[in-house]
């Protein structure tokens, strides 16, 4: 299989489709009220809910694309930076999915009944399990902050790449 050299315009659309998803659902889930049992979710969990299963499907779709059009890793990195890049994109890609899986599997639990924007009532993954709900809840927590700061560590080299190495690592996923 032949690997590209940058990334192609599928594959950047993705990833800042991803970011921008992120950069709201971060703060709907911070800002959004606790729900306790019995109650019902409102417009903020839809919503939460909802972007999160685009996230899952935009996530899924770009894995799929990575993995049919891998791209080769710069090769002006030294060793360690090349392994580094590959462990936390991987990284990224695992809890992306899994933060997003818990995430619905947390409301299937509650017996919440959720639809996708309004639109599509969304298949419950379980059903009402109170203990379950508890325990995938603190996972899903742990997971969304595990992915924040892996998030801040992939922002962090690309910042390197521009100001500090000054090499052209970070164009191949920028626009154009």
């Amino acid at each position: 299989m032949m690997r590209h050299l940058q990334y192609g315009t599928p594959a950047k659309i993705f990833h800042w489709c991803i970011v921008a998803l992120l950069a709201v659902q971060y703060p709907i889930g911070w800002l959004m009220p606790d729900l306790h049992r019995g109650m019902t979710p409102g417009a903020g969990m839809t919503f939460h809910v909802s972007i999160g299963i685009t996230i899952l499907v935009l996530t899924a779709l770009r894995l799929v694309w990575r993995l049919t059009h891998p791209v080769a890793p710069e090769s002006s990195l030294p060793a360690w930076q090349r392994l580094s890049s590959e462990v936390v994109h991987w990284l990224l890609y695992a809890l992306v999915l899994a933060t997003t899986i818990s995430g619905w599997l947390f409301a299937s639990f509650r017996g919440w009944t959720l639809s996708f924007f309004y639109l599509v009532p969304l298949p419950m993954l379980a059903s009402d399990n109170a203990a379950a709900g508890r325990t995938i809840d603190g996972l899903h927590q742990a997971m969304e902050w595990a992915l924040l700061v892996t998030i801040v560590v992939h922002i962090a080299a690309a910042l390197a790449h521009i100001f500090f190495y000054r090499d052209r690592v970070m164009q191949r996923m920028l626009p154009g």
